[in-house]
């Protein structure tokens, strides 16, 4: 059985409201029975509840990075709380004594160890592609890339200067049937242009319209773009069904291809035996796509690439979701599943095995960031010439110091090469430069920053935003 301990229960629960209560049956002296099996791979007991029944509760090892969670209670949420009780009782060193596994348990785990089988084998089965329903959903994409186009060009003969919160909400309208033609990606890019527009009551000086036209003007820019890539690549798709999703950019996303990992897969975009560690982390509410959306920022020690992990909890389903949180240990992943996209592609994995963060992981965050940053930005430029490339892409650099030059707080590195730092990122995540002065001043000296690049378009001069400084003994989060 794997090494268990209080930050495993906390990634395992769905919440942290879970994880209060299974404690909570613990210190109230609930478990009135406590084993594990003969080969240590199984934890069961019975929790006493509200009924005179007490619940069978149970945590699998059978597979290590994928635990399963059994429990006789009628909670919907995966692990219960009993189930987590379960493995606090063991953390704490609860007295657990061999048992013979109940007969319905036994029956459970051998029925699931079926269902893995049938899985390996359907793995390697060829797909096979509804050509009928696949064409239906390319048409309907190709309508919705008209309407796009359309809309467009409405905003180009309206004028950004002439765009208001009224007009903004009126397109907004008109877009929700890009949704309908699955195409939500689609959507998402028409309104990162129409909501620089919806703060009509806001009092803005001059240099911040002068900035939302800069920014308005590219966002047109990237919609004419899609319509133009999205329209080739769907031909070509119409024209050959069996042909697989483009993998060498990320134009199927944006259309809205939800990637499975199985996909993925018979891709080859996976990675064997990799090791993980969380950078940065940020949750926040996308009330445009009603979701909230969980983002973690990873470098894989394997390649040094920073990649990202992304979970969606739409409104509607999040209570049945479970909510990703910051990782603060190195996650060990067997098949590590990439998806196409730019230098910080999402990432996805189906089972995990965690262990504590040595100094030799520091190490290799450092060995792996760049040195020189005129070798990154002439690597960013290239990034944003690509008008469907993430425009806020993240590096790991090693710096000489961090510090004030006039007004501006600048980060420079060994070579003289300096760059701004900036508050302005992604639009969710929270300021970060205020939190610099609070570390140690040896903390902004010869260390490793993790930064989310920006490409001022007033300036037109990079910046970046901090998102984290690794030093050799500790990664000081500034968004987590």
């Amino acid at each position: 059985m794997i090494s268990i301990d209080e930050d495993f229960i906390a990634a395992a629960a769905p919440n942290a409201a879970a994880a209060k209560n299974g404690r909570g049956l613990v210190l109230k002296n609930k478990f009135i029975a406590l084993h594990h099996s003969d080969d240590n791979s199984l934890l069961f007991g019975e929790c006493q509840g509200s009924g005179k029944t007490p619940y069978l509760c149970s945590a699998d090892f059978t597979n290590p990075e994928s635990v399963t969670y059994r429990c006789s209670c009628p909670s919907r949420q995966f692990p219960c709380k009993h189930s987590l009780g379960l493995l606090y009782a063991y953390v704490e060193g609860k007295s657990f004594t061999p048992g013979e596994v109940p007969e319905a348990l036994q029956e459970k785990r051998e029925k699931a160890a079926a269902r893995a089988e049938k899985k390996k084998e359907d793995a390697t089965k060829p797909r096979k592609v509804n050509k009928s329903a696949l064409a239906k959903k390319i048409k309907a994409q190709l309508d919705g890339l008209d309407l796009l186009e359309k809309l467009t060009f409405d905003l180009v003969r309206l004028g950004i200067g002439n765009m208001n919160a009224k007009s903004a909400r009126e397109i907004e309208k008109q877009a929700k049937q890009l949704g309908n033609a699955y195409l939500p990606g689609a959507q998402s890019a028409l309104h990162d242009y129409t909501k620089l527009f919806f703060d009509e009551d806001e009092v803005k000086t001059t240099a911040s319209q002068e900035a939302a036209y800069s920014e308005a003007l590219d966002q047109l820019g990237r919609l004419h773009s899609l319509v133009k890539q999205g329209r080739s690549y769907l031909h070509t798709r119409l024209d050959d069904p069996e042909l697989a999703p483009e993998t060498e950019s990320s134009i199927a996303a944006w259309l809205g291809h939800a990637w499975q990992l199985r996909e993925l897969k018979d891709a080859g975009l996976v990675q064997t035996k990799v090791e993980l560690v969380q950078l940065a982390f940020n949750s926040y509410d996308d009330v445009a796509r009603r979701e909230w959306v969980d983002t973690g920022t990873w470098m894989n020690l394997s390649t040094g690439a920073i990649q990202l992990t992304q979970n969606y909890r739409p409104y509607s389903a999040a209570k049945h979701i479970k909510a990703e949180d910051s990782c603060f240990k190195i996650v060990q992943v067997s098949e590590l599943c990439v998806y196409p996209g730019d230098v910080n592609p999402r990432i996805r994995w189906e089972g995990m095995i965690m262990r504590a963060l040595e100094e030799k992981d520091f190490q290799k965050i450092c060995s792996f960031a760049h040195d020189s940053f005129a070798d990154v930005i002439k690597q960013v430029k290239n990034q944003l010439k690509a008008p469907l490339a993430d425009k806020l892409p993240v590096y790991a650099l090693n710096f000489d110091r961090i510090g004030r030059v006039g007004n501006d707080l600048v980060v420079q590195d060994t070579q003289g090469q300096r760059l701004v730092l900036t508050e302005k990122g992604l639009a969710e995540e929270p300021s970060t430069c205020n939190l610099l002065p609070l570390l140690p001043s040896s903390h902004l000296a010869k260390q490793t920053l993790i930064a989310r690049f920006r490409h001022d378009l007033d300036t037109r001069k990079l910046q970046v935003k901090p998102l984290s400084i690794v030093t050799s003994t500790s990664i000081d989060r500034l968004t987590y």
